[in-house]
């Protein structure tokens, strides 16, 4: 009996003990104030993959009414928290490379790019590969980049013939990379090696799955050929080079900004890291622009309103020049260039921007709730759903350049970062000059010189044209 109650003595001690420990710790130990973001639910474990894979754009139509504008995907070992609308991702957009990082999150770029470049380099060499495009992309170089662009459209559209159908997609892709390949890749490429280039960039390209940004060394099909294709590519690009310096040439385009490119400490570029360089240059304005060009067109001809706004400019435009196209002309288009950026609005090629949190932060929304984002998630914001908000765009869904007109702007009116498109703040996208006079003087051609037509249902389909 006494043995009995010295173990329930004991007993009543030991809870009373733990007890009281939980209440001074309560009392000694500050409660966590963090103000986390809600979660997505998932089933566990893979369900956030599941969701993810099945499309981010998808994801946040679904959870952003529900949740708001910030909210946390697990995604296997990862956090990912999304922040949507200029007035949560300004810090994204702003923050140091110290706090907000791009490396971590873009290292599924690499085995595309190749080792050495952009995103598998520390930041002080990557910001000095980025003035290399800088330096590659500055108006004088543009001025003549746009004649090679005229000279490249003029061409291709001569051989339309004075009637017929097309596909528009097709044609519009195939001019671009030829485009490209004349401003980008060089005379020896466009005039000697464009099947062959285009078809290895052609692999490389289709070696970025979803499945690649999460696992870019999975060892499937897509990934063999990407890793062949980027192997070829680096031995021709390591031929022209060595034969332009053997020669002593200097062309103008941005193979050879990228051979003339010096570092800091005077060290010059490497073979690999200007083929590194010049296909991430290609990856990223490739799309863009075929894409964008794609979507001006298919809008155009159907809305008579914008279509005869902007054949209405091409007449005043040109009645003023002449024939003659440059970097000058094309820019006074201003009624084409919102046209497109309407078209850039509701169709951005790039579905998610990533970043890697070094620092937590705190962001407050629209509605004045605060949330602390930890150190060591990924954060990541979508044109394709930030560029279709509601409270920032009148009728968000429509077709409406003129949105973009002076008096309206609705693109600046809730901020610097209500129309992300090409990103924006310290890692805005360099290539934008270029693309928007690429699409504008392929279109000037077409509006100047054939009837256009849309034939099959909107957004696919071939085109029918004929000369005026």
């Amino acid at each position: 009996m006494d043995t009995d109650n010295k173990f329930l003595n004991v007993g009543v001690l030991l809870v009373a003990t733990l007890i009281a420990a939980k209440l001074i710790s309560a009392l000694i130990m500050p409660r966590s104030r963090k103000r986390l973001p809600p979660v997505v639910r998932l089933m566990p474990v893979i369900g956030g993959l599941i969701r993810f894979l099945k499309g981010p754009v998808v994801m946040l139509r679904e959870e952003y009414p529900k949740l708001g504008s910030v909210f946390t995907l697990n995604l296997l070992n990862k956090k990912v928290t999304f922040l949507i609308g200029p007035e949560v991702s300004a810090h994204f957009f702003k923050a140091s490379e110290s706090d907000l990082s791009q490396q971590e999150v873009y290292q599924f770029n690499v085995p595309s790019f190749g080792p050495g470049v952009v995103f598998d380099v520390d930041y002080s060499i990557r910001q000095e590969q980025f003035r290399f495009f800088t330096e590659a992309l500055r108006v004088t170089k543009l001025k003549g980049y746009v004649d090679q662009m005229v000279k490249e459209a003029e061409d291709f559209f001569w051989k339309w013939g004075d009637s017929g159908e097309v596909d528009l997609k097709y044609e519009l892709e195939h001019l671009i990379i030829l485009t490209a390949s004349r401003c980008l890749l060089g005379r020896e490429v466009r005039e000697k090696l464009f099947a062959d280039v285009s078809a290895l960039f052609h692999d490389i390209d289709n070696g970025m799955q979803p499945i690649s940004v999460i696992f870019p060394y999975l060892p499937i099909p897509a990934h063999r050929r990407r890793d062949q294709a980027r192997k070829k590519l680096a031995g021709i690009f390591e031929s022209i080079i060595s034969s332009r310096k053997l020669a002593e040439k200097s062309d103008n385009d941005m193979l050879q900004s990228f051979i003339d490119s010096k570092y800091k400490d005077r060290r010059p570029t490497t073979e690999a890291e200007v083929t590194g360089l010049l296909i991430a240059a290609l990856f990223a304005g490739q799309h863009t622009s075929s894409i964008t060009s794609t979507w001006t067109g298919a809008y155009l001809m159907t809305n008579e309103k914008y279509l005869s706004a902007v054949l209405e400019e091409q007449k005043d435009i040109m009645g003023k020049h002449g024939d003659i196209v440059d970097h000058d002309v094309l820019s006074e288009m201003d009624v084409l260039y919102r046209c497109i950026k309407e078209a850039l609005r509701l169709h951005p090629p790039l579905l998610m921007l990533m970043r890697w949190t070094h620092s937590e932060f705190s962001v407050t929304t629209r509605d004045g709730k605060e949330y602390d984002i930890p150190k060591g998630h990924v954060v990541a914001t979508s044109p394709s759903f930030a560029n279709r908000l509601s409270h920032i765009y009148k009728d968000p869904d429509t077709y409406d350049p003129d949105r973009f007109a002076a008096g309206r702007e609705e693109d600046k009116a809730a901020g610097t970062f209500s129309y992300i498109s090409f990103g924006g703040g310290r890692h805005g996208c360099l290539g934008e000059p270029f693309a928007y006079l690429q699409i504008k003087a392929i279109w000037s051609h077409l509006l100047r010189n054939f009837d256009l037509e849309l034939i099959s249902p909107f957004p696919e389909g071939t085109m029918i044209h004929n000369m005026l």
